[in-house]
Parts: C-alpha cells; sequence; structure tokens
C-alpha cells in the first residue's frame, strides 16, 4: 500500500509538472512568459498569506489554549468525561495541532488566491482623475482601493473568527472553559485570550462598517438606479458611521473585561450592538423609504438619478455622444437620393448569414475544408476607392475526412492548416445572384494577389484542429496536405517554416506533451522529428486571452489580410464592476441577439460590469499564431495599472502600421452594450428620466430564424459604409436603431432612433483616426411616424407583386430565403434594403440574390437589382446609381446552384419583345400543379417534362420583368401611395 500511494504521488506530481511546464513552453515561444510568471506568482503569494495567516493563527489560538490548560480540575466527574476524549486524542496530538492549521490553511489560500486581480491592481493602482460626488473621492479609490480592503477584511474576519473558535474547544476539551452548576467557570489565561479574539474581531467589523460607508455609491439597487440614493446618504451612511464607532467601543469594553474578569458590560454592549444593528441598519432606513422617500420620490431622489445619469453615461463612453434630432420625412420623391450617391453605392447586398453556404459550394473545393456561419464585413481599397467585403478564411475541416482517412497520423501530422483568403463585393452580386469574388480560388488569386503577394496558409483559426505536429529539417520531405493543384487533380504538400509553437523534437518536451494531450502516438510516431513544433490553444480569442488575462475578449474576431499576412483582428475590453454611481449591466445579455442565439457569434459570459472601455487591439497572426498587443485606449486608467503589473506586452498605437488601422472596425459587443444602455440613458434630464416615458428597446430581428420561434431575438448591428445626414463623405459605421419600449405588451415599431459608431481609424502609420468611434444619434420625432424594421417586415410580406411572384417561386423547387433588413438615412428618411435570394432544395444548393426589397415610408421597390428598386421607390429616379446598377441589364436564374456550377443569366431582357409577366407567372403555375398531378399519379417522365416548362416559365417571367420600365414592379409609381400601404 505504501509502495501505490508513493507511485500514485508521483504519477500526479508528473501530470501536474507536464501541465505547468508545457505552460511555460508556450508562453515561452509566444513571448508573454512574463504573464505567466506573473499572474502565477501572485496566486502563490495570495495563497501563501492566507494559508500563513490561517494556518498560523489557528495554530498559535490552539497551541495558546492548550498550554493554558488547568493542572488540576474542579469537576472530577466532569473531568472523567473529557479525560477520555483527552486520551483519545493525546497520540495523534502533535499531528492534529499542526494539520488542523494547515488543512484550514489551505482552505483559506484557495479562497484568497482567486483575487489577486484585486490585489495586483491595488498595489498598482492610478487615478482617474475624477471625484465622485458623494465622497469628493478620486474613482481610483472605489476601483482598485476599496475591492482589496473589502476582500482583506473579510479575509481577516474569518480568520480571526476560526481562530477564535478553534481556541475555544481547545479550551473547553482541556478544562479551562467548564459548565458547572453554579454557572460557566472561565480560566484567566481562557478570558483573556477569547476576550482578545473578540475584540480583534470587533475591531475589524468596526473597520467593515467604516468602508461599507462608501461601498454605498457602488449599489446596483435591482430595479431602482445604482449609487447611493436618497435612503443610502440620509440613513445607510450615518448608521454604519454609528455601527462602526459602536463597534469599536464594544471592542474596547471586551479587553476590559477580560482583565477584569467581568462580562457584564461587554455583553451589555454587544446586545446594544445587535439591536443597534438591526435598529439602524435594516428598520431605520426602511422607515425613512418608506414614508419619506416614497411619497416624494421624484423630488428626493433626483439628485441622485442625475449622478446615476451622469456616471453611467461616462463609464459607457455615452458621455461624448453627438445627438441630432432628425426630422425624417416618408415621402418619396424623385431624385431624392441626389445627395447619398456614396451610401446608395456602398449599400451591403450580400448578407454575411446567407452567402456563407455561396462559399462553401463555389469555394470549398475539398471536403476538408470549410467556411464559418456566419462571414465578417470589412473594407478595401481597390482601385483608389473604398469597397465594403465580405471575406472569410478557408480553415480546416478535420471532420471532413472519410472515416477511413481519421487516423492519428492523417488529423495531426498531414491535415494541419486551411488555404486562402475568399472575398466578395459587398455591394452587388453577379448577373446570376452569385458573390462577385475579390480574391478566390486555389491557388489564391484576385486583389490581395497570389501567393508570392501574401501568405495564404491558415494555421490559427476558429476551426483549428486541437493540436497539430509541422515543421521538419530542411530538404526533408514535406508531409503536410497543402491545397488541390491543377494538375491531374492532385495535392501539394508543405513543411511549416515558422515559429509557431513549441519544439516537441527532444524526448522530454515530447513526453511532456504526449501526458498533455493524453497520446501514445504523439510519443511514438516517426511524423515526429527533432524540429517539430506542436501547435495547439489555436482560436484567436483563447490566445489572446491567455496573453492578456485581465482583458474581456470581444465575441467576433475577424480576419483581415495587412501588410502580406493573414491576421485576425480581436478586440480586447478593461471592464469594471465597481464605479460609483454606474448602473451595471450584464455582458451576456446586453450582448445577446439573434447572431449569438443562433451560435454564429460567441456570446459573453455573464459578468457584471459597470465600466467598460475598447483598451486594447490586439492581432494573431494566421499562420504562425504570434499575438500582439496594442494599447488601443492609453488614458484608461485599468489599463494603465495593468501595464504596470504586466509591463513590455503591449505596444503603442504608434507601432501600428496604416494597413492595420485601415481595418480596425468599431467592437461589436462594446456597442451592443451601448445601445442597450442608451434605450435608457438618451435621456438626461432626472425629471424625464424618472418618468419614463421616452424609453427605447432594440428591435427584434424580423429575420430570425432560431429554434424557439416564439421567442424574440434583438437585431444584431450592422456594418455598412454610409454617410450621416449633414456629412459629405462616408464612413464605415456599426449601426443599430431603436423602437419605442412598451412593458408588458408589444412596442409600437416605428422608429425613434438610429445609431452609428464611426469605425474609421485612418490609415496613417501610428495615427489613429480623431473621429474614430464617435457615436452619432439621430433622434426621430415620433409623430414622423417611420416604420420599425418589424413593421417594414410586414409592408414587404403584404407587398402583392412582390408576395404574388415569391410565392410562385418558392413553389416549386426553390425557396425564398430573406436577408438582413437594413436601415439607412438617406434621401431626407430612413430607407429600409433587404436582398432575397432563392434557394434549391438540393444537398449542395445555395441562396443566390435574385432580388430587392426597398422601402421608403409606406413605398416599396422590388426589383432585380437595388439600383432598380430605387427608381422604382424613388419616381422612376432616385437621383444616384447603386452598387449593382451595372446588373440592370441582366437577371439571376431561379435561384438554385451546387459546388462548381457557374450558373448562368436566363433571361437578361435581350429579347427583342419581352414576353408577358403575367402569362409567364400562369404558365408557371400550370406547370406546378401538372407536376404535383404527375407525382401523384407516379408518372415521373410527365413530371420531369413540367419542372422544364415550370424553369422555363420562370426565366421569361424574369426576363419580362427586367424589361418593363422603372416603377412597373412596384405597383405604384412614386410619390404616389403604393398599393402595399394598406396590407400594413
Amino acid at each position: 500500500m505504501p509502495t501505490l500511494i508513493v507511485v500514485a504521488v508521483l504519477v500526479a506530481a508528473f501530470i501536474f509538472l507536464a501541465n505547468v511546464w508545457t505552460d511555460v513552453l508556450w508562453y515561452q515561444q509566444l513571448g508573454f512568459v512574463g504573464v505567466f510568471l506573473t499572474q502565477n506568482l501572485a496566486r502563490i503569494g495570495v495563497f501563501l498569506v492566507g494559508f500563513l495567516l490561517m494556518g498560523l493563527a489557528v495554530y498559535f489560538s490552539i497551541r495558546i489554549a492548550y498550554r493554558a490548560r488547568p493542572v488540576y480540575a474542579p469537576d472530577p466527574a466532569s473531568q472523567d468525561n473529557l479525560g477520555r476524549y483527552q486520551a483519545q486524542l493525546e497520540p495523534v496530538r502533535r499531528v492534529v495541532m499542526i494539520g488542523l492549521p494547515a488543512v484550514l490553511g489551505l482552505f483559506a489560500g484557495t479562497a484568497a488566491m482567486a483575487q489577486w486581480p484585486k490585489v495586483l491592481l491595488f498595489f498598482n493602482q492610478e487615478s482617474f482623475g475624477q471625484n465622485d460626488p458623494q465622497f469628493g473621492i478620486d474613482l481610483g479609490f472605489y476601483v482598485f482601493a476599496l475591492p482589496f480592503l473589502g476582500f482583506l477584511l473579510a479575509l481577516l474576519m474569518s480568520i480571526v473568527a476560526v481562530a477564535a473558535l478553534a481556541g475555544l474547544l481547545t479550551h473547553y476539551l482541556y478544562g479551562a472553559i467548564r459548565i458547572q452548576p453554579r454557572g460557566l467557570f472561565v480560566s484567566h489565561t481562557a478570558r483573556l485570550h477569547l476576550g482578545i479574539m473578540i475584540a480583534v474581531f470587533l475591531v475589524l467589523l468596526a473597520a467593515n462598517y467604516w468602508i461599507g460607508r462608501y461601498s454605498t455609491v457602488q449599489s446596483a439597487n435591482p430595479g431602482r438606479w445604482a449609487g447611493a440614493l436618497y435612503t443610502d446618504v440620509n440613513a445607510v451612511v450615518p448608521t454604519r458611521s454609528i455601527l462602526a464607532v459602536a463597534a469599536a467601543i464594544v471592542a474596547v469594553l471586551f479587553i476590559i473585561g477580560a482583565i477584569i474578569g467581568r462580562w457584564r458590560l461587554p455583553m451589555i454592549g454587544t446586545a446594544m450592538l445587535i439591536i443597534t444593528s438591526l435598529l439602524a441598519g435594516g428598520l431605520y432606513p426602511w422607515v425613512i423609504q418608506q414614508f419619506q422617500v416614497r411619497p416624494s420620490e421624484q423630488t428626493l431622489e433626483k439628485q441622485f438619478i442625475q449622478r446615476n445619469i451622469d456616471a453611467t453615461r461616462t463609464a459607457y463612453g455615452l458621455d461624448k455622444i453627438q445627438v441630432k434630432d432628425y426630422q425624417a420625412t416618408t415621402t418619396a420623391t424623385a431624385g431624392a437620393l441626389r445627395g447619398d450617391a456614396e451610401t446608395a453605392a456602398s449599400i451591403r447586398l450580400m448578407d454575411p448569414n446567407q452567402v456563407s453556404a455561396a462559399f462553401q459550394q463555389l469555394q470549398q473545393y475539398r471536403p476538408y475544408y470549410q467556411f464559418p456561419q456566419s462571414l465578417n464585413v470589412d473594407r478595401y481599397e481597390i482601385d483608389g476607392k473604398k469597397q465594403d467585403t465580405v471575406i472569410a478564411l478557408r480553415e480546416l475541416n478535420p471532420s471532413g475526412l472519410n472515416a477511413s482517412q481519421q487516423s492519428w497520423y492523417n488529423k495531426h501530422i498531414v491535415y494541419t492548416h486551411g488555404y486562402g483568403v475568399v472575398a466578395a463585393k459587398g455591394n452587388t452580386a453577379t448577373k446570376d445572384g452569385k458573390p462577385d469574388f475579390l480574391q478566390s480560388g486555389i491557388p489564391s488569386t484576385g486583389v490581395f494577389g497570389d501567393d508570392s503577394k501574401y501568405q495564404p496558409r491558415i494555421y490559427f483559426g476558429q476551426n483549428s484542429p486541437d493540436y497539430s505536429v509541422v515543421g521538419g529539417p530542411e530538404g526533408s520531405s514535406p508531409r503536410e496536405q497543402d491545397r488541390p493543384t491543377s494538375k491531374d487533380g492532385g495535392d501539394a504538400q508543405y513543411t511549416f517554416t515558422g515559429n509557431g509553437g513549441p519544439n516537441v523534437g527532444n524526448p522530454f518536451n515530447k513526453l511532456l506533451y504526449a501526458v498533455k494531450f493524453q497520446s501514445t502516438d504523439l510519443l511514438l510516431s516517426d511524423g515526429v522529428n527533432a524540429d517539430s513544433q506542436i501547435l495547439y490553444d489555436r482560436d484567436p480569442k483563447d490566445r489572446v486571452q491567455k496573453a492578456a488575462p485581465y482583458l474581456t475578449v470581444d465575441g467576433n474576431p475577424y480576419p483581415a489580410v495587412v501588410d502580406g499576412r493573414v491576421k485576425w483582428i480581436v478586440d480586447g475590453y478593461t471592464t469594471s464592476s465597481d464605479l460609483p454611481y454606474s448602473q451595471p449591466q450584464e455582458l451576456d445579455n446586453a450582448t445577446t441577439d439573434s447572431q449569438t442565439v443562433s451560435g454564429r457569434n460567441a456570446a459573453q459570459p455573464s459578468d457584471s460590469v459597470n465600466y467598460i472601455r475598447n483598451s486594447v487591439k490586439a492581432t494573431v497572426d494566421a499562420y504562425d499564431g504570434s499575438v500582439t498587443l496594442y494599447a488601443w485606449d492609453d488614458q484608461d486608467p485599468l489599463l494603465k495599472a495593468w501595464q504596470k503589473i504586466f509591463p513590455n506586452t503591449l505596444k503603442p498605437i504608434s507601432d501600428m502600421s496604416g494597413d492595420l488601422l485601415s481595418h480596425v472596425r468599431y467592437p461589436e459587443d462594446l456597442f451592443k452594450v451601448q445601445r442597450e444602455l442608451l434605450g435608457r440613458y438618451h435621456v438626461t434630464n432626472a425629471d424625464d428620466f424618472y418618468q419614463n416615458n421616452d424609453a427605447w428597446s432594440v428591435p427584434n430581428d424580423p429575420t430570425a430564424k432560431s429554434g424557439d420561434t416564439t421567442t424574440p431575438v434583438k437585431q444584431p448591428p450592422y456594418y455598412m459604409s454610409m454617410q450621416m445626414p449633414g456629412e459629405t463623405t462616408s464612413s464605415f459605421r456599426l449601426t443599430s436603431s431603436f423602437i419605442p419600449q412598451t412593458v408588458g405588451g408589444d412596442a409600437r415599431n416605428v422608429l425613434y432612433g438610429f445609431l452609428a459608431a464611426n469605425g474609421d481609424a485612418g490609415d496613417k502609420k501610428g495615427v489613429k483616426d480623431p473621429k474614430y468611434g464617435q457615436l452619432e444619434l439621430l433622434s426621430i420625432p415620433p409623430e414622423t411616424q417611420v416604420p420599425g424594421p418589424g413593421q417594414v417586415q410586414n409592408l414587404f410580406n403584404s407587398n402583392t407583386t412582390a408576395s404574388n411572384e415569391l410565392n410562385i417561386l418558392s413553389r416549386g423547387a426553390s425557396a425564398v430565403v430573406y436577408g438582413n433588413l437594413l436601415t439607412v438615412p438617406m434621401g431626407g428618411g430612413l430607407l429600409y434594403v433587404q436582398p432575397v435570394y432563392l434557394k434549391s432544395t438540393g444537398d449542395t444548393a445555395y441562396p443566390t440574390l435574385q432580388r430587392v426589397l426597398v422601402a421608403f415610408g409606406e413605398h416599396v421597390g422590388f426589383a432585380p437589382t437595388l439600383d432598380a428598386a430605387l427608381d422604382q421607390v424613388f419616381g422612376g429616379n432616385s437621383g444616384t446609381k447603386a452598387g449593382d446598377a451595372a446588373n440592370n441589364n441582366g437577371s439571376g436564374t431561379s435561384g438554385s446552384g451546387s459546388s462548381g456550377q457557374n450558373g448562368s443569366s436566363s433571361g437578361n431582357g435581350s429579347t427583342p419583345q419581352a414576353p408577358s409577366l403575367k402569362a409567364a407567372l400562369d404558365d408557371a403555375k400550370k406547370a406546378i400543379d401538372a407536376g404535383q398531378t404527375a407525382l401523384k399519379n407516379g408518372d415521373f417522365a410527365a413530371y420531369g417534362e413540367q419542372q422544364k416548362k415550370l424553369q422555363d416559365a420562370l426565366n421569361r417571367a424574369i426576363a419580362a420583368e427586367t424589361a418593363q420600365p422603372s416603377g412597373a414592379a412596384s405597383g405604384s409609381p412614386s410619390p404616389s401611395p403604393s398599393p402595399s400601404s394598406s396590407g400594413k
């Protein structure tokens, strides 16, 4: 048995060593070993302090009690009972006197260890340069000092309480405390010992009451306003001061009582302290709240509500928001978009969620490649002009291998990386509705160049294998599957040449990683050579989180081609929950929308914060995994403190290249937290805020398709290049809209506000554009009755022309798929744009863009192109050209597609005489009915013939609509009301 125990301990120790040392190797290779050492030394230091304080306190308390045991017990009968316990304890007394404090110390140290950030921040605190309105103390005290003091007092109070209890039990066990017929007997030493312990506890309690005064300004007050309110200021703070003084006085009484041997005064003082804490700490504030505050709440709380408004807006970066009253019109007039040419040309028609399937089918090439569920939106300069793009990386998909190929060697040695960037224009499609690719193919070609212009191999991404073994000696035969070649459909091989992971060439490292990943293959495989590296922790979010453990990382990292490398750009936030008077937000609730519910974007943890800054921009190289952190907000006090804790880990903005700056964008999760708060905190007057009669909410996504369709899901924010009203140039912005908030019922779906965040950081090395991050809010008067997203979606669904044609198309072998509904301030009002895709029912089908729905007020346009739809809405001439204007002379097919198909434009309006739209749709209906009859009769030949007729009829319908003059498809040339207005 001893041998087995020793072996088990050695095995456990070796496994622990393997995990620790592999972490050291990982951080060392990444260049952040200082982060690993600092945080772990801090953990160890805090653990040791907690362990030693608890262990020594309990040990000396027990030892003092044992040494003070009486020589002669006054009660022989009781002594006999206790003697048996003493006799049983005596053989192991020394072990217990050391072991019990050690065990209790382990518990205390483990609990304290998790508080290492508070300790480090306390010793590296920074000034906020702003005082709280109640006590006039710098905000840094509440963020850095108060959490540490609260932790320290809680630890010390628990140590004193446990040590006192251990001393009390020891005194009783060895006879220094006895229960006698005449009363309680307590020896002089025991009385002095316990009296001092109780006094120390009361002193700590007094200190806790005293700092509790300051914590009132951090109160969350669920359902109300954060911070110290009228009752807190006028009842809670004074009573806590009184309780602090009372606890200190009672502590003195206990010391006096322990010395003179009289407990009457300490007992009376303790009783009075308890009664005072109940009355002054609970009953008195309740009476003030119920009988003084509630009858005049708006008047008495006004000052404190204003504090809450001001602090919240500052803490979340809403204090510098630019608000503009926007008298939005709902009347569409010819030429109304003449001043919005840049915005019209940039309106995005490629929904990143819908075109992912097209990327998969047209650009996958091999089953071991994959694209994410949702693509990303970025912008690139092409031919001197900014172009919004949808972009994704062709990452590895190990599960796409055949079952016979799912060997350890293939999964970890051969299939190690993805290949290439795929990007398409965001504002247009090909004539048959497919993405208009800017970068595509294998080998990768396009506006970013080929393999000689940028490194296309993707070793680090969101879908990389758990680990891969790569690299080899110079001149050795490559083993990694690289990419398909054009020669006989073969595949090229490759050897990783970067510095992406720790070396596993030596036997010791190989053994450690074999233990870490529980793989004997890693230990024995001949695929591991002297120059092999092991790549793991490959998700960009995970790498940044490990390199900067103090950051909250955005849920949507995105790739960009920067200076010839593929970089993941990751936004990092510094957060706190300790700022005075700032309203707390649950990150998971605030950032939840249709993207996170569907799993396309990662959700944030359920942490409560009341301060947030996008303080760090990070990049992760997709080839070698190198992490670079940039101090984006170098004025953030929290970031300054962490920079002192982890020096030399962040680079200044001056080190950011112009190419990298041009791809920085405003972060999504920060924007979602801000818009959630802005629903109430756009109101800056305390009286109006109290009445809550102008509260807004984020509209639900009318296109969301979640598992539970009855549960409303918020609309996500959208990236787009646009110019705000009154501006002359467009910028890349993140946008969202607001509708009125209704509690206990459905919200009235009219637009009350439109929010945009400027995401253009410029393109000059080391210089951040001063306009970056500017929040602009268009406040729309309620009387304008601008339809909200839900109302517009209903307007689209009830449009006669659109619904009839889409119903005909969807009754065949295709399904209608609605893209994201964009809201754009244009033409003096709000324009809604929604791409409409068609998708066949085959396994390899993907949506193709076939129609565009546009709404302005009650006016609806429905055409094969956005340009034509805009003309329909705005009296036959919108006054500008959309990005897909070149497609006006052609239209798409019925909307099906499969991998490898190039597609063709079936109807391009070039026939001498355009066929009748109605006749074509009638023929389509007849073909559908005849085909269904043939299916029922089992006549598959007849069914196939009817499908051909259906396809021909649909092509003629598309060609007929294209040939019509602008405005015909809407059924109501603007500015006269469209027939769909009655269907609202």
